[in-house]
């Protein structure tokens, strides 16, 4: 049975993409958000809204456990996804590993977006190495209609091969719009069944060893399935001595380049729609069958490493095109007239412009970082991935490595000290509410269990601020809007052994700031240990937008500048050499009052 749908909309990439994940008979769908993919989740819960569809989907609290509850409905004989960042993918590696052996029955995508640049990620990590680590095939979409479409294609591979399938769009492919032409939404009714078979869904490794061979016999008859092969979109007569393989957007600027140029007729442009697994009958007839090659891809040499001959091959192990950053039209463009040996000026490239990011204007996380720089200011401040690492632009962040890693990193900052015998200092680690749920529980524990001695504040905004305001466990609301369960954030840490758990307001500066000296005393006392403060209050966007209070800068300003560098509030700005609040950007929140050394802030109503 099928629902008519619209035949054309201007959609995002990842609306696109979750259009198809929805028309293409997914019945769960589950992710974690992370920026460039957070709209893809958001934007099935809408199609399921709009068209009364019996699905499921979910924010789930980590990547993991989005990987395996997706996974599970694909067991089922069910048609599955999961969508998350490619930092993202390293927590669901785990399942991700394992599932290429044990294989699927229900069609199963994993769509991990990247972040080229990178723009709004710790790395700008290649999602298509960890599918050739992992032996599942890689789709590399160069449009938001071509990610519509590779759907399609991506769940009929991983039906008929019994294989997970991964989609690999970045950032200007989630981001994009464009017109994209759809379908219609398939209503599969399929009834979950679940067949055991502990040979393959509890494998042991002997059995795992059998899975090995299988699941490379399933590569090579993938990689030599004719339509998911590159394909030559200039055949013109003229048979050039060049060649150029590309993929994703990277092949859209390349082809629009050498249209544009009018260089179509210099040489073969292979558009590479799977740049895992590639035919090595194919790739060994390309490196005879021409003199020069290119290779332009984002954001490692997957394409590059495949061709069985690299004489005289040019790309990014090479150096030719550059082995790190986004591969703009700037960086493309002086390659592409080198490889061609033409003499042509280069695109001028964009002059770096505007201010640095910083948190919002009454965001409470600031205050946050003002009460522990005012409190604690020699303490060492392990940081963690979210809106408020901009903390470190307050001098209140020292580290941020990943996801949870600032409980583990307070612990082993003060094993450190311990044991090296030096002066030991204050450790006061950050780290949001979302974040806790998804990686700092299991660290919370570890250091517990361990013996640590810190202070955490978890930043409670009631959201997922960075990523575009989700819920989370906390919130009891699910992707779709429906009520769920919410999860006990003082029960979760009283079951981890914490005996010192208070909750703050950080707007209450000098609560706050007492609290602050009573936890570090607990952390230093024979009896104490492990110290955290939940800072609760709700983020400006989803909070009520009414003004507190009125404040203004009187004629006592010295004009020293102290609120602007040491609160980097974006409603105090400076005029005629003195500070001054921006009204239109200023949110009343009343903090800045406490940040003046000499009180020229003041409260107005």
């Amino acid at each position: 049975m099928t629902t008519k749908s619209t035949h054309e909309k201007i959609l995002m990439g990842n609306e696109a993409i979750g259009l198809g994940l929805v028309e293409n008979g997914c019945t769960v769908i589950t992710s974690y958000p992370g920026t460039p993919a957070s709209e893809i989740i958001s934007s099935v819960a809408r199609f399921k809204n709009e068209h009364d569809l019996k699905l499921h989907v979910e924010w789930s609290v980590n990547e993991k456990s989005a990987y395996e509850v997706a996974l599970s409905n694909s067991y089922m004989g069910c048609r599955s996804a999961v969508a998350m960042k490619q930092v993202g993918l390293n927590v669901a590696s785990d399942p991700l590993m394992s599932s290429a052996y044990t294989g699927i029955i229900g069609g199963f995508v994993l769509v991990s977006a990247d972040d080229p640049g990178p723009h709004s990620s710790q790395t700008e990590q290649d999602s298509r190495l960890m599918a050739m680590l992992a032996k599942i095939p890689v789709f590399d979409p160069s449009s938001p209609q071509e990610a519509y479409q590779m759907v399609k294609t991506a769940v009929t591979l991983s039906e008929k091969n019994g294989i997970p399938v991964m989609i690999r769009p970045t950032t200007r492919i989630c981001h994009a719009r464009q017109n994209v032409k759809t379908g219609t939404i398939q209503k599969l009714k399929r009834k979950a069944t679940f067949s055991k078979d502990p040979q393959r869904w509890a494998a042991t490794p002997k059995y795992r060893f059998k899975l090995h061979g299988e699941l490379n016999k399933k590569l090579a008859q993938i990689s030599a399935t004719k339509n998911l092969q590159p394909e030559r979109v200039n055949k013109r007569k003229k048979a050039p001595k060049h060649c150029i393989l590309s993929s994703g957007v990277a092949y859209s600027y390349v082809y629009d380049m050498m249209k544009d140029a009018e260089l179509l007729d210099q040489a073969a442009l292979y558009k590479v729609p799977m740049p895992f697994p590639l035919s090595q009958d194919f790739l060994q007839d390309l490196c005879n069958s021409y003199e020069h090659i290119l290779v332009i891809e984002e954001t490692y040499p997957v394409i590059e490493m495949q061709l069985p001959d690299r004489t005289n091959v040019q790309g990014k192990i090479n150096g030719f095109i550059p082995p790190e950053g986004e591969l703009t039209p700037d960086v493309i463009y002086p390659a592409l007239n080198t490889f061609l040996e033409r003499k042509t000026g280069k695109i001028p490239k964009a002059k770096p412009g505007g201010q640095r990011p910083s948190l919002c204007a009454g965001c409470p996380h600031r205050a946050s970082y003002y009460c522990i720089k005012k409190a604690l200011p020699k303490a060492v401040y392990p940081g963690d991935i979210g809106c408020y690492t901009l903390g470190v632009n307050l001098g209140a962040v020292d580290t941020c490595l990943c996801m949870g890693a600032s409980i583990n990193q307070a612990a082993g900052f003060y094993h450190s000290f311990k044991t090296s015998g030096s002066e030991a200092k204050t450790v006061v680690a950050t780290i949001g509410d979302s974040t806790f749920i998804h990686s700092g529980i299991t660290a919370l524990i570890n250091a517990k269990y361990n013996d640590a001695r810190f202070i955490l504040m978890i930043l409670d905004n009631s959201t997922t601020a960075m990523t575009g305001n989700q819920p989370t466990a906390l919130t009891g609301v699910m992707a779709d809007g429906s009520p769920g369960n919410s999860v006990d954030l003082h029960g979760i840490l009283k079951g981890c052994g914490m005996q010192f758990v208070k909750t703050v307001d950080p707007f209450d500066i000098e609560k706050m700031i007492a609290t602050l000296k009573e936890a570090e005393k607990f952390t230093r006392a024979s009896d104490g240990g492990i110290a955290v403060i939940i800072a609760k209050r709700p983020c400006l966007m989803i909070s009520e937008k009414k003004k507190v209070y009125s404040v203004s800068v009187s004629e006592a300003c010295t004009g020293c500048n102290y609120c602007i560098t040491n609160f980097e509030c974006p409603a105090l700005i400076t005029v005629k050499d003195r500070a001054a609040i921006d009204q239109l950007s200023c949110s009343g929140c009343g903090v800045c009052v406490h940040v003046c050394p000499i009180k020229a802030i003041e409260i107005e109503r």
